[in-house]
């Protein structure tokens, strides 16, 4: 790899000819296979979890009145209730800078067996929380657990993986499945189920995960094992991150003299923008015209609905909005594979240039979509899920492109405490606004957060030969 500055993007490196992909891009490396499929299966299960969590928040709205924090008591809106989940979201940010840390001494693998098992557990005692105070604990250990995923799976895409696009390209499909079907498994159960069963039973698959993380096999240093201390230049620690506070400083200081503050900017634009639209989707869709529940009964034959004990008399009801959540989620796969496709053919700046102007435009035709009935707003939420996830593989390659490898656990950790710790000030703003304005305020606020991303990445494009 090529000498890495404050402020230069580096030469991507030529493959190995004994690891080149297939004709179709396709990643065929054993290696490249093994680490592929641990991130992606693991980048699945965070992102299940994450985005179940909306879904629950439609319920715990309505079955929750009041937060008694013991000294104090709280009406449960969507602004108080959104600062409940932004206590795990942030959480889920901030902790990913000592997780990036902890991944240049520690090593990829015992942090994402750690983050599952945390996952799986934090799970677990949702399933058992009688208030909102213990629906706050469970957050708060989700996010803690979660946090290191990220620095976590990226590092080790990034240091272990030859063909460092495409193995972003699948990572980012598989947190789009997970992003996808979390909500769509979450909301299909509690059609049966209530949510406190439907919490425990999430947790079994991210246990389970956890054991195949720990016995996986596969080289974490096969894209840098060659590089040694000149990939930095002699600038930065090589090979094993960070050993003090004081190297901690200086490797940050590095980071942040040049061009990665502003790739910064731009993953904090991200995060606010993702957090602010998605956190209150389900409920702001489910006051749209045509989002009205519909009654389970009616869409069942009568002998199935006996088998599958819905009473009709109860006047049990199936949430239009939460499958529409949940496809617009799952389009986001093809954002996530376009976007690593062109991560390798493309300067990724103007891809980002391009990504967050069509986000920008994409929320202020929303509402005015939503207005002209179902089709229009189908498509331009088709649109919304594909650009919303298109952006991600080309921030994170940016961010591999203006950083040391010996540190890039501690890079990702700085991105992510701006995509998710930063970013999740976004579920409080949005939930505020709400509250205390209303929706066109929302998505004229997401627009801007776009628009400055966009602009951004349109100037580290031209500033990137000079």
């Amino acid at each position: 790899m090529s000498v890495v500055t404050a402020t230069s993007r580096p030469v991507v490196p030529t493959p190995n000819p004994s690891t080149r992909p297939a004709a179709d891009g396709s990643v065929v490396n054993r290696n490249d296979r093994a680490i592929t499929a641990l991130a992606m299966l693991a980048h699945g299960m965070v992102h299940t979890y994450e985005l179940a969590i909306p879904i629950f928040v439609t319920i715990w709205l309505v079955e929750f009145s009041v937060i008694d924090i013991g000294i104090a008591t709280f009406d449960v809106t969507t602004a108080t209730l959104g600062v409940v989940v932004t206590v795990g979201y942030g959480l889920f940010g901030v902790g990913a800078l000592p997780g990036g840390v902890l991944v240049d001494r520690l090593g990829s693998r015992k942090l994402i067996t750690a983050c599952l098992v945390g996952m799986g557990g934090s799970f677990l005692l949702l399933s058992l929380a009688p208030s909102v105070v213990v629906i706050m604990l469970a957050l708060v250990l989700w996010g803690l657990a979660a946090s290191v995923y990220h620095p976590a799976g990226l590092s080790l895409i990034t240091k272990g993986v030859e063909e460092q696009g495409t193995g972003l390209g699948y990572h980012g499909i598989a947190g789009n499945v997970g992003i996808g079907l979390g909500p769509l498994l979450t909301a299909t159960m509690l059609l049966f189920l209530d949510w406190t069963t439907v919490a425990g039973v999430l947790a079994i698959p991210a246990l389970l995960a956890a054991v195949y993380a720990y016995q996986a096999d596969f080289d974490p240093q096969a894209a840098v094992e060659d590089e040694g201390a000149a990939a930095d230049g002699g600038d930065s620690k090589a090979d094993s991150g960070v050993d003090s506070v004081e190297e901690f400083v200086a490797e940050s200081r590095k980071l942040f003299a040049g061009s990665f503050v502003l790739v910064f900017v731009v993953v904090m634009c991200s995060g606010l923008y993702y957090r602010g639209f998605l956190t209150f989707l389900p409920e702001l869709l489910g006051r749209l015209p045509g989002f009205e529940p519909i009654a389970i009964a009616a869409l069942l034959p009568a002998p199935v609905a006996d088998l599958l004990g819905v009473d009709p008399a109860a006047g049990e009801t199936l949430a239009p909005s939460d499958y529409f959540y949940s496809g617009l989620l799952l389009i986001g796969v093809v954002g996530q594979y376009a976007g690593g496709k062109l991560t390798d053919r493309f300067p990724v700046e103007y891809g980002i240039a391009a990504g967050f102007g069509t986000l920008a435009v994409l929320a202020l035709v929303f509402l005015p979509a939503a207005a002209l009935g179902l089709a229009p707003l189908m498509v331009v939420g088709a649109l919304m899920g594909i650009f919303l996830f298109a952006v991600q593989p080309m921030y994170q390659a940016t961010v591999a492109a203006y950083t040391p490898a010996g540190t890039r656990g501690l890079s990702y950790g700085y991105t992510y405490l701006g995509v998710f710790g930063v970013g999740s000030l976004g579920g409080a703003i949005a939930g505020a606004i709400l509250t205390y304005a209303n929706e066109p305020t929302l998505f004229a606020v997401l627009a801007l957060f776009a628009v400055t991303a966009s602009g951004v990445g349109i100037y580290l494009g031209r500033t990137r030969g000079e």
